[in-house]
């Protein structure tokens, strides 16, 4: 029996984009707040019934992933040299990977733009 549980987080930070095709605006700092969701799949642990503790698996994700990006220029962040939402969204992955058994997607959004990217393991 398996189930699906979600984590959300949230970030804030700047970037940037230096690529020719950037629009001028985006190739100016700027800021965002971000939401972040990371998907964990597996079964219930039978001594307690949960894939995973919650609290738990948020200490994990402030640990490897919030407290490197919150309040940084994404761009200056080791391996987000061109931190579009897809980009972000596998960084966290990689970093979550070994400490999120089950881990199957992290999801990156910009909520006030309406926009996401989702990393999902094949």
């Amino acid at each position: 029996m398996q189930f699906e549980i979600e984590k959300d987080f949230t970030f804030e930070a700047a970037h940037y984009f230096d690529h020719d095709d950037a629009n001028d605006v985006f190739k100016r700092v700027h800021g965002h707040s971000f939401a972040g969701r990371v998907t964990i799949i597996g079964d219930p642990q039978d001594d307690k019934g949960w894939i995973r503790d919650l609290w738990k698996i948020e200490t994990i994700i402030k640990e490897h992933v919030v407290s490197k990006l919150d309040h940084t220029l994404l761009n200056d962040v080791e391996g987000l040299s061109a931190p579009a939402l897809e980009q972000i969204a596998l960084w966290a992955f990689e970093r979550l990977e070994d400490h999120l058994p089950g881990l199957s997607c992290v999801e990156i959004s910009r909520p006030s733009c309406g926009e996401r990217a989702r990393y999902v393991k094949s």
